[in-house]
């Protein structure tokens, strides 16, 4: 544990790109093979399901240190951090306990089949026995907590310059479903068990958004146009007749879309689909949040099947017969998707509509036009690019339309965490219902850290109520908030729920009075 815990200081120490690269090189030469994987595995979140609750472990340090409860909820509420308050309040070590970070994810990992007096006393043991940049690591992984600040990118980008391996195929080779006890290093890093795998998806080929003027970008003819839809990015495997569908994520969700299984099970070869996993019913694309309801559960009923039907609308062929089309050109992949399509002609696998355009000023009015169909606005696709490994600039980009706004009031505010765990930064919005108001939205981005500033010494001065972290505050300050969409909910209070809300900006020529109305609002949903 000690080389990774001296990983995350030197990696939380800069935001320099290069000094990143360096610490994880340092780290990948000194580290065994099973750690290696096993922070390949943390670095790209396929961290293990918490197996001992967080309750508990505020319950035992407590405890041990004889804090009073109120006392620890103000360190909680000041450093905003579960994780490294336990490891601030906590005595030093009495010991030192020598594993490595295999050898401590496997313990971690086996504590699932563990009674809670097991759990309790691997926990004090361990506390006692590790400094403190060793135990907050200790407490994040335990808690499932831990996150680093560490991009896929620089990962790659560090993986490619001690390896000699391509990016293309590291990044290939880590996608999917693998444990770290399963798989070796060198079969990682060298993607020996890729071609063996029939469930790995390829790394998804993502889109820039637009920053050039559309006449700067060329002849509109050299260009592949498309709708850009709001729903489950998607890639949809066909392999040896087994069929396979991962989110962008990298969750296996082929359950949770039983019907498009079906459809592709039932069809012939080996393929592999790019495309949106879309709520459709009678052709028409339904809005994000019915889709929604579609995620996340244990059994699909025939009414939720009925209901709530789903689409793919395919973009892109990767696969096909054990061949990688990647480097070949869209032009030629979607030409061999729409012989693939027209082919098999499955029900609910359609192919994502090219948008023509022998003119860009005519692009402008398609694309504000885009929201009557449940559309997020336009998608240009250079008909020479291959399919990137992530991000490339200049070959894909993505139009959207301009974000819907509404104007609400600030209610409550809850402290960060972090190098913001002082401020109030979490905060939650309300709009008028009658003569009440109700709570609309939270968001957590938008503003300058001199207003964030303003915010807290306003939320410190004209705190009403206190419930843990959170204050209700006065409902003075006005902002604006922009969403990508809007949908009706039976889980929010309002009644309505906002898409990707965050904040515009502070209104300060505006009072509550002028904030909008509930019913008005729910006027834009289509």
């Amino acid at each position: 544990m000690r080389h990774f815990a001296e990983l995350i200081n030197a990696l939380e120490s800069t935001n320099k790109t290069n000094a990143k690269i360096d610490a994880i090189i340092d780290y990948l030469e000194r580290a065994p093979d099973d750690d290696k994987v096993w922070f390949i595995a943390l670095f790209t979140g396929k961290r293990p399901k918490r197996n001992v609750g967080t309750n508990f472990m505020k319950e035992w340090a407590l405890e041990i240190t004889q804090l009073p409860f109120w006392l620890f909820q103000e360190s909680y509420s000041s450093v905003g951090d579960l994780g490294e308050t336990l490891s601030l309040i906590l005595p030093p070590p009495s010991e030192k306990i020598e594993r490595t970070l295999s050898e401590w994810m496997n313990e971690i990992v086996s504590m699932k089949d563990k009674t809670e007096s097991q759990k309790k006393e691997f926990v004090l043991k361990s506390w006692n026995g590790l400094d403190y940049t060793e135990r907050l690591i200790f407490n994040k992984l335990l808690g499932g907590s831990f996150r680093i600040g560490v991009s896929d990118k620089t990962l790659i980008n560090a993986l490619t310059k001690y390896s000699g391996q391509e990016p293309s195929a590291l990044m290939h080779s880590m996608m999917g479903k693998w444990h770290p006890n399963e798989i070796s290093f060198q079969e990682l890093i060298s993607a020996e068990k890729v071609n063996a795998d029939n469930s790995r998806p390829y790394p998804f080929c993502l889109a820039y958004p637009l920053e050039k003027e559309l006449a700067d970008l060329g002849e509109p003819d050299e260009w592949l146009v498309e709708y850009k839809w709001d729903g489950i990015r998607g890639q949809i495997i066909r392999r040896n007749d087994e069929v396979f569908i991962w989110s962008r994520g990298e969750e296996l969700v082929t359950e949770q879309f039983p019907e498009i299984a079906e459809t592709i099970k039932a069809m012939k070869g080996n393929f592999v689909l790019d495309g949106e996993v879309l709520a459709v019913k009678e052709g028409k694309v339904l809005n994000f949040n019915e889709l929604q309801k579609r995620l996340n559960r244990k059994t699909i009923t025939k009414k939720m099947l009925s209901e709530i039907p789903i689409e793919v609308f395919a973009y892109d062929l990767l696969e096909l017969e054990g061949t990688d089309l990647r480097e070949k050109p869209i032009s030629a992949r979607r030409a061999m998707l729409i012989e693939l399509l027209l082919n098999e002609n499955p029900e609910n696998i359609k192919l994502s509509q090219a948008v023509d355009c022998k003119q860009w000023d005519a692009l402008q009015q398609i694309r504000e036009n885009s929201r009557d169909i449940n559309s997020e606005g336009l998608m240009l696709k250079q008909k020479s690019s291959p399919y990137h490994a992530g991000r490339k600039k200049g070959d894909w980009w993505k139009w959207k339309i301009s974000p819907l706004t509404i104007d609400a009031v600030l209610i409550y505010a809850q402290k960060g965490s972090g190098r913001r765990s002082a401020y109030y930064t979490d905060y939650t919005f309300a709009v008028k219902n009658g003569d009440a108001l109700v709570t609309i939205a939270k968001a957590y981005s938008g503003l300058t850290d001199k207003e964030i500033m303003e915010v807290s010494k306003f939320v410190n001065k004209n705190a009403i109520e206190k419930f843990g972290p959170v204050r209700t505050v006065k409902a003075e300050l006005v902002f604006e908030i922009a969403f990508e969409g809007i949908g009706f909910s039976s889980r929010h209070k309002s009644g309505v729920a906002l898409r990707f809300p965050r904040i515009v900006r502070w209104r300060k020529d505006k009072t509550v009075a002028e904030i909008d109305d509930l019913e008005e609002i729910k006027k834009l949903i289509q």
